[in-house]
C-alpha cells in the first residue's frame, strides 16, 4: 500500500505538470496559428481589394457606356434605323462580353443589378425601334430612343450605378 501511495506522490505531480505545459503549449500554438492565418488574410486583402475596387470601376465605365443617351452620341447615326439598331444592341453585348468576368470581384447583388440595366437597356433600344418604321433613317430611332428614356423617371444604368456606389460604401 505504501508503494501506492509513492507511485501515486511522483506520477500526480507530474500529471499536473505535464497538462499545465500541454494547455500552455497548445494555446501558445493555436494563438500563432490564428496570427499567421490574420496576416494571411491581410496580404490578400491588400491584394484583392484594389482589383475588386478596379472591377467596379471598370462596371460603371461599362454602365455609363450603354447609357442610351450616351450611345445614341457617341455612335455614327448614319444609315436605316435597323442598322443603328443592331450596331447598339451589338455593342451592348461587345461591351458586357469584355467585363463579363468582373463579376467574380463583385456581389451577386451588385452583378445582378449590372445585369439587369443591361437587360433594360436593350429593351429600351427595342421599345424605340418599334415607334420608328422599318424604313426610318438612324438618326429617327436615336430621337426615339432619347424620347423613350425622357419618359423613364430613372435610367436602368444610372440605378445599377447608384446600387454599386453604395455596396461600394459599405465595403470600404
Amino acid at each position: 500500500m505504501d508503494s501506492i501511495f509513492e507511485i501515486l506522490k511522483l506520477i500526480l505531480p507530474a500529471g499536473i505538470v505535464f497538462l499545465t505545459t500541454y494547455y500552455l503549449v497548445k494555446s501558445f500554438l493555436d494563438k500563432g496559428k490564428t496570427n499567421k492565418e490574420m496576416d494571411v488574410k491581410l496580404a490578400n486583402q491588400s491584394v484583392i481589394t484594389p482589383i475588386r475596387l478596379q472591377a467596379y470601376e471598370r462596371v460603371v465605365l461599362f454602365l455609363e457606356r450603354i447609357n442610351p443617351n450616351a450611345m445614341v452620341m457617341r455612335l455614327g447615326k448614319n444609315g436605316s434605323a435597323p442598322n443603328f439598331q443592331g450596331e447598339l444592341l451589338k455593342t451592348i453585348r461587345e461591351e458586357f462580353e469584355h467585363n463579363l468576368s468582373q463579376q467574380i470581384y463583385m456581389s451577386s447583388k451588385a452583378w445582378e443589378a449590372v445585369v439587369k440595366a443591361k437587360e433594360e437597356t436593350i429593351k429600351i433600344i427595342n421599345v424605340a425601334s418599334t415607334r420608328v418604321s422599318a424604313e426610318a433613317n438612324a438618326m429617327e430611332l436615336a430621337q426615339a430612343i432619347i424620347m423613350v428614356t425622357s419618359q423613364l423617371t430613372e435610367l436602368p444604368t444610372k440605378t445599377a450605378v447608384e446600387f454599386i456606389k453604395k455596396e461600394i460604401g459599405k465595403e470600404f
